[in-house]
């Protein structure tokens, strides 16, 4: 068992900003040796060129903090594959990253049976060894990625949903741009469509994406109170809640009000935002990024965030959709060294700002929230809004969201039969009912 020299480990806890108390501690575990100072290069695997450039520009201050010199060794690959990579190796035996980021939609494979357990390093001593830290860590990011209390990667983000709009055709049109419910800019979205052929809400069909599809429906039951899952990996989609959401988007369909568009990303919604078929949308914050900036960068200046409007029968005002979280390969030489990177680059205050001031990603931590100078700062993109103090108006309502092993069982059968709902074929009742005996007649459970 090996303890950090009082003087480093004080100054990493001095940096998460959360007392002085008991020293974190880590174990090599099994026959291997753990390093304990000096240089050391991680094998780092993520699918995200911004995570590799994040972590590089990180080495200097982990150096500062730990007993370690850091230097990186980075294998980048798409999400799945990194997965399927990093369970071939580790049943071969040799050839795992000391630190790997799981995109939230990849971590489900990890769930089964007692697969992260074996692999990852479970992190919760290492956070309960800084009085204060993981009470600061917003425990609905922390549900992704952990089982059974344990959590084995820490997120990236808290990718909170919000109300994309067009500021200026808002104005134009003379459109109120703070309505309180749902179905009440729904009414108005009809009118829109009538007068103008614009849509302000949008859902995917993308036949050949699955999780695109669920995203649409997933956004809006989150936030309306429902879920797919339990923490217990239990199938809870079968509610009132998820068939007043379904209902919902099948009605906007048919006023106009919601656009049908083949992905978030591509020509087709590249056309409808040039066009101005689309000029509103619920979407994750990373979305100004990826869909808005990349699509319209025209559009500068013309967009503008608000909270999504409630559902009248209850829920919040956001709901939470992405993630990707680090977790550190255990019982390895470097296990000791790729858990104190972690936590020296992920978590502390200053970390956490230089994320999102260099990724757009928010904190995971309640307390960086509280930063002067994330508050201060306004967005180009939308006009010289200052979105940060949006984003902190609306922590108190991001929804947990628990995932199960079979969550890709689900997402394949949720997405053919809310189609089916889309264009009529079924009732919003029977495709959520037919969607949880499909899921239960392929998972077993």
């Amino acid at each position: 068992m090996f303890t950090a020299p009082p003087s480093r480990r004080a100054l990493l806890r001095g940096a998460l900003g959360l007392g002085t108390a008991a020293a974190l501690t880590a174990c090599g575990g099994g026959s291997t040796t753990a390093r304990t100072s000096g240089d050391v290069t991680l094998s780092l695997w993520t699918h995200d060129p911004g995570y590799e450039a994040f972590f590089r520009k990180g080495i200097p201050e982990a150096d500062r903090l730990t007993d370690f010199r850091y230097h990186l060794d980075v294998t980048r690959a798409g999400p799945a594959d990194l997965v399927t990579k990093l369970l071939a190796q580790a049943v071969a035996g040799r050839g795992t990253p000391d630190s790997i980021g799981f995109e939230i939609g990849s971590f489900p494979r990890m769930l089964r049976g007692d697969i992260a357990p074996r692999l990852l390093r479970d992190l919760t001593p290492d956070l309960a060894a800084v009085p204060g830290l993981k009470d600061d860590l917003l425990p609905a990011r922390l549900a992704p990625f952990g089982r059974d209390g344990k959590v084995y990667a820490l997120d990236s983000d808290t990718p909170m949903v919000v109300y994309y709009y067009r500021d200026d055709l808002f104005t134009r049109w003379k459109l109120p741009k703070s309505t309180a419910t749902w179905e009440e800019f729904a009414e108005l979205g009809a009118r829109v469509h009538q007068d103008h052929g614009a849509s302000l809400c949008v859902v995917s069909t993308a036949g050949s994406d699955a999780g695109q599809i669920v995203q649409s429906f997933q956004m809006l039951l989150y936030q309306r109170g429902g879920a797919f899952f339990d923490a217990e990996q239990n199938l809870v989609l079968d509610s009132p809640e998820a068939e007043e959401t379904l209902r919902f988007l099948c009605d906007g369909l048919r006023s106009g009000f919601v656009i049908d568009i083949s992905d978030y990303y591509g020509a087709a919604m590249q056309a409808a935002l040039k066009s101005g078929k689309v000029v509103g949308l619920p979407m994750a914050i990373w979305y100004k990024n990826y869909g808005l900036i990349a699509n319209v960068p025209e559009q500068k200046g013309r967009w503008q965030v608000r909270a999504l409007p409630r559902f009248e029968g209850g829920g919040g005002v956001t709901a939470a959709l992405g993630g990707t979280g680090f977790g550190v390969v255990k019982d390895k030489a470097n296990t000791v060294a790729a858990t104190d990177f972690l936590l020296s680059t992920w978590l502390t205050h200053d970390g956490q700002v230089r994320r999102f001031t260099e990724t757009g990603y928010l904190p995971t931590r309640r307390s960086v929230y509280a930063d002067p100078g994330l508050n201060a700062t306004t967005d180009d993109f939308c006009g010289g809004q200052h979105l940060f103090r949006l984003y902190r108006s609306l922590l108190p309502d991001v929804p947990a969201f628990h995932q199960s092993p079979d969550q890709s069982i689900l997402f394949d059968v949720l997405a053919g039969n809310l189609l089916r709902a889309y264009r009529g074929d079924t009732t919003p009742r029977q495709a959520l009912k037919q969607t949880a005996a499909d899921y239960r007649d392929q998972a077993g459970r």
